[in-house]
């Protein structure tokens, strides 16, 4: 499957007609008591509705008047309905997304070495941990594994939804590679890091179900607290008719029952099942897979990031950024020279230095001619040099000190005004390159760690909720102190080996902070598994990805800033529908309490505030609002609450306005147009 097909299925809408009729044939088979158990306040729902149900039949059989308890009766099943429907259609998303992943999966074969040597053709679903296999270009990776031998162009658009292929190689933090992918060029050899049935597919399948996730440690607290009201109202309902036969007053079980739904957090109990699927669905709709529902919420209450600085702070490779002729070498000579000393240099370095010299020299494209008696020289690892002999010229670029012997060999020394521009460019973190002709240096090249784009604002944007950046790097002191001042990191560890980062993490979680990391080496894995919320990339080692609760498909550092946000959109939705849902009760007290006790005590119209027209029409009015205002929350529910940076005291400020106030006036007014549409349709 194309990245076009699925970045299509990740936009379909909760208004896509399949799953709207997916979601409402599992609204039903959830009214199962033995499923709607993980929802005890549904679940109290339901028992009322079967009470007022059976009640109704009886006295419809006994020949008396039915038609207010009827009406009770099924709007009580339709707001079970309602919460079943919110959580079955937040299901449902999940599962066409699981649907498209194992259409993405076929019958695959694979090559398979034996401890011989020799080759054998055998099922992917026969391959085993730690069997070597070839895969060539064309053919399909049957298996999750890491490369041991081979370079290959993959096509990981079956995963990722990203049509751009990646290369992939031995021996670097790109080795890992997934089930499902496509070699496009290249042969490779990889070691199964599987068994069948749990490759990273098989397990992202079952994670993008949400009829598959568990409830977090914040939502078992925040149902627990639901019950608790419930089991409070249950008494205090219980106690109502005891008290209204002292005031001669007469109540029936319709009115009880809808007292206790209105009381009870109905709309809250109804949604969250939804907020929790929906959220781990927005992660999978920006490529990250969530191992643990845990981790998913622990994003959302994270308040330091780790960050590596290549590839997620800045964008991995130094760029030339400036040339500096030394003293009686023109700008023009430095630039020739800087140019065709780089063109066999194949380093991203090597690379923009290039760029640089042809944007300055303005060269277009391909549009370079070499005399034809240029020889050129390879950079290479061991002489940190490139560089191109033209007949009795030896022009080389590379590292100062490898340069500065290969100047003094011809007899040169290095000139003291080019060697403050080289300290200078250290001082500012950046690297120098020099540039000589036989045995003088003619000038020196700044190479800059480039910062990502926007990533200096979305570190600010973290900081104005409280969290916390640091970045980790093996460069020197004044490189790091370079970029984190520039990226506007709160802090930075630089020289970090892998001890470092593991002892860095612990430090933090030991005064209390939630830490998260992202990583992609095996020498990641060990702060990985110490950090509460740990990404690791998708192409990164198997290592990494076994010490990790998030895998990011996409392979992109700057994923974490992402998971974060849904993590804190996750938290805001869940208290902004709660507090939404607890102001809402008060509307319906002031509806229902004036119409069972009015009739014994008139000062109690008083409190019939919006002039309901009769008892029967204000209980009704409650009734209905209550199960109509579940389904209108459920596209904010799936959908989440927009994280915005602010502060703490502002988000609650925002909650209380919107959703307290709104929660506390909506309902007025929506309880009033329904008493006022029951009395005209004669209703009640």
């Amino acid at each position: 499957m194309r990245g076009k097909d699925r970045v299509h299925e990740r936009g379909q809408t909760i208004f896509d007609p399949a799953l709207l009729l997916r979601a409402a044939r599992g609204s039903f088979a959830k009214l199962n008591p033995v499923s709607l158990w993980r929802n005890p306040v549904m679940l109290i729902v339901e028992a009322g509705a079967v009470l007022t149900t059976v009640l109704t039949v009886v006295a419809a059989a006994s020949g008396r008047t039915v038609s207010f308890g009827l009406q009770i009766s099924i709007w009580l099943w339709f707001t079970v309905l309602f919460a079943n429907f919110a959580e079955a259609l937040a299901e449902a998303q999940g599962s066409a997304r699981a649907e498209a992943l194992r259409r993405s999966r076929k019958d695959l074969v694979a090559c398979r070495l034996s401890d011989d040597g020799r080759r054998e053709q055998v099922s992917a679903a026969a391959l085993t941990k730690g069997d070597l296999i070839i895969v060539a270009g064309g053919e399909a990776i049957p298996g999750d594994g890491e490369i041991v031998e081979g370079t290959a162009l993959v096509d990981e658009s079956a995963i990722t939804g990203e049509s751009a292929p990646v290369v992939r190689e031995a021996g670097g933090d790109r080795s890992g590679v997934t089930g499902g992918s496509r070699v496009l060029s290249g042969t490779i050899r990889v070691r199964i890091t599987t068994d069948p049935g749990e490759t990273f597919l098989d397990h992202m399948i079952s994670m993008v179900e949400g009829a598959r996730r568990h409830m977090t440690p914040n939502e078992v607290a925040l149902q627990i607290l639901l019950v608790g009201l419930t089991v409070l109202f249950v008494v205090v309902v219980m106690t109502v008719p005891a008290m209204a036969r002292h005031m001669g007053v007469t109540t029936t079980v319709p009115v009880l029952v809808s007292l206790l739904v209105c009381l009870m957090p109905t709309t809250i109990g109804g949604l969250l099942p939804a907020i929790g699927i929906a959220g781990m669905d927005r992660l999978i709709q920006r490529n990250v897979v969530a191992l643990s529902g845990r981790a998913v919420e622990a994003s959302g209450d994270v308040d330091i990031v780790v960050l590596d600085k290549t590839g997620t702070i800045t964008l991995g490779n130094r760029m030339a950024t400036e040339l500096i002729p030394a003293d009686g070498v023109s700008r023009e000579e430095l630039l020739d020279a800087a140019l065709f000393s780089s063109l066999s240099d194949e380093t991203p370095e090597g690379r923009s230095i290039v760029v640089l010299c042809k944007n300055e020299l303005g060269i277009k494209g391909r549009d370079i001619r070499a005399p034809e008696d240029a020889v050129f020289v390879p950079f290479s690892a061991a002489a940190r040099m490139s560089g191109v002999d033209i007949g009795n010229r030896r022009v080389r670029k590379g590292s100062v000190d490898a340069v500065e012997a290969f100047v003094r060999a011809a007899g040169g020394a290095f000139p003291e005004p080019l060697r403050a521009w080289v300290d200078a460019i250290a001082r500012c973190g950046d690297t120098p390159m020099t540039v000589a002709e036989g045995g003088r240096i003619i000038g020196v090249i700044r190479l800059k760690d480039v910062l990502k784009q926007g990533i200096k604002s979305r570190l600010a944007q973290l900081r104005q909720v409280g969290i916390k950046s640091v970045m980790i790097t093996g460069d020197n002191l004044l490189t790091a102190a370079s970029i984190a001042a520039e990226a506007g990191l709160d802090d930075f560890a630089a020289q970090a080996r892998p001890e470092v980062k593991l002892d860095l993490i612990r430090k933090y979680q030991a005064d209390g902070h939630l830490v998260a990391m992202i990583g992609d080496g095996t020498n990641d894995a060990p702060a990985l598994a110490q950090a509460d919320v740990a990404v690791a990339m998708n192409a990164g080692t198997q290592a990494a990805r076994e010490a990790a609760n998030m895998i990011d498909l996409d392979s992109n550092p700057t994923k974490l800033l992402d998971i974060v946000e849904v993590g804190k959109e996750i938290l805001i939705t869940r208290g902004a529908l709660t507090t939404f849902s607890i102001a809402n009760d008060v509307a319906k007290y002031f509806a229902i309490i004036p119409a069972i006790f009015a009739s014994a005590y008139p000062e109690l119209r008083t409190l019939n505030i919006m002039r309901l027209a009769t008892p029967s029409s204000a209980v009704l009015a409650a009734v209905v609002f209550n199960a109509s205002i579940i389904p209108l929350l459920i596209p904010l529910a799936l959908r989440g609450v927009r994280f915005r940076a602010r502060s703490a005291s502002s988000v609650l400020r925002w909650n209380l306005l919107v959703y307290g106030l709104g929660g506390l006036v909506l309902p007025f007014l929506g309880i009033k147009l329904l008493d006022v549409v029951l009395v005209a349709l004669r209703l009640v």
